[in-house]
This record gives C-alpha cells, sequence and structure tokens, in this order.
C-alpha cells in the first residue's frame, strides 16, 4: 500500500494532507526518512514515525483510556469535556467509540475502538463480559448487603434481579464488585437498592484487559484485538 494512503487509513488527515506529510519528510521508515507518498509498503507490523512519534499501523485501533472524572464518554458532551479530547487527533478522526459508558463521575478502564463488530460483540448482553468495579461507600460494607448483591436485587425499571457475579467488602468502606451486565447506572443502584451509596466508582478491569498501574488519568496505550475479544484470556 502507497504510505500516503497508509497515513490515511490513521487518521492523519485527507489523503492530499497525508502526501503533504510525507513530501515534507515529516515520515520516517525504519528510522530513514521517506519523501515519496508513492513509496509501498505492507501496512502489518508496519511502525511509523510521523514528527517524532512513534505510530504502529493498525487496520483496526483498539485502545485503552484511564478515564479520569470529570468528562464525558460522548462525542457530543453536554455537561463536562468529552472523553474523545483525550485522544490524540489521528484516533478522533478514526472515529473511535467507547465501549459502553462511564459517567462523568467514574473512573477507569474504558475501551474505544473503531471497529463496530467488535463494540457489539462487547456489549451484546449474552457475552457476559465481566467488569471488576472498586466501589468507595458512604455507610460500611455489611455482610447482609454483600450477600444481597450476590443473590441479586430488583431495580426499579426490571422485575428480574440483578446478580453480581462476585463481591466482596475490601474495607470498612469499600467494595470490590463483578458485573457480567451493563445496565444504566447498574452499580449505584444496586447499592442503593441494598441500604448503601456510591461516593467513589473506578473501573480496574474489563474482561481479561487490567488497567496498567503506570497508566495514568487522561493516558492511554494500545491494546492486542485479539484480547479485547469476548472469552480472551480464558
Amino acid at each position: 500500500m502507497q504510505l500516503s494512503q497508509i497515513l490515511f487509513t490513521q487518521g492523519f488527515g485527507t489523503r492530499r494532507e497525508c502526501a503533504g506529510l510525507v513530501a515534507l519528510g515529516a515520515v520516517r521508515v525504519g528510522g530513514e526518512v521517506v519523501d515519496d507518498p508513492a513509496a509501498d509498503f505492507a501496512p502489518a507490523g508496519l511502525v511509523l514515525t510521523i514528527d517524532g512519534v512513534d505510530w504502529p499501523v493498525h487496520a483496526k485501533a483498539v485502545v485503552l483510556l484511564h478515564k479520569p472524572a470529570g468528562y464525558e464518554c460522548s462525542a457530543r458532551p453536554k455537561h463536562w469535556p468529552s472523553i474523545l479530547s483525550l485522544l490524540p487527533s489521528p484516533l478522533r478522526t478514526r472515529g473511535l467509540q467507547p465501549v459502553g459508558r462511564l459517567d462523568q463521575d467514574t473512573t477507569g478502564a474504558l475501551l474505544l475502538t473503531d471497529d463496530g463488530a467488535l463494540i457489539h460483540r462487547l456489549t451484546h448482553p449474552k457475552r457476559h463480559v465481566a467488569k471488576v468495579y472498586e466501589v468507595g461507600t458512604a455507610r460500611p460494607v455489611e455482610p447482609a448487603q454483600v450477600e444481597r448483591l450476590l443473590a441479586g436485587v430488583v431495580l426499579d425499571d426490571d422485575p428480574a434481579p440483578v446478580r453480581a457475579a462476585a463481591a466482596e467488602a475490601t474495607g470498612e468502606c469499600a467494595l470490590r464488585l463483578v458485573l457480567t451486565e451493563g445496565k444504566y447506572h447498574q452499580v449505584k443502584r444496586m447499592l442503593a437498592a441494598v441500604g448503601n451509596h456510591v461516593e467513589t466508582l473506578h473501573r480496574s478491569r474489563i474482561g481479561p484487559i487490567e488497567l496498567p498501574t503506570g497508566l495514568k488519568p487522561g493516558q492511554w496505550c494500545w491494546i492486542d484485538p485479539a484480547l479485547a475479544e469476548p472469552g480472551a484470556g480464558g
């Protein structure tokens, strides 16, 4: 594939803009400047360096964002900045979308991708992708509350009980909750149903993908698309 076309697929602008980037000597391959927009390269496994920044070529992009508080999971936010503003311009140009949503005050692991089929697979209710939440509560976590979360609580919009796949107190006012469903405000509503209240909420894991300790709020990293697939990692 021509180098300018590869840049175009990666979100670096229009075809003309991508050709201009190459012609200006802003693109390196293997450490060498390539100034011919028509130069051919195999995209698979290719790493470009654009204005000094390495950029691995991905046919479909999958990234993990450490979402900070104060951001909305929407391309058209109403009250807070969009989480998309935390991504570099090429990823925004490619139209990455969050896989599910986190409230503006919820922090932690958020997958984003331009692979619509992957989004569908990860969010389909039958997939039961496990998500781990670290919950700070307003009142001490009681054993009876944990038992009710595991047994199932009824939310106001659904007569069927909603159960936690796992729940354990991790401190006096701290709880680790594992959910395999994705209902609206589910963690907050489940805690309210057992007589407690969520003060802080942080998602630490999605399926086999754990938020790296070194990834600070607002930072992102590439994820192997195979690792993001439902059922990956056993």
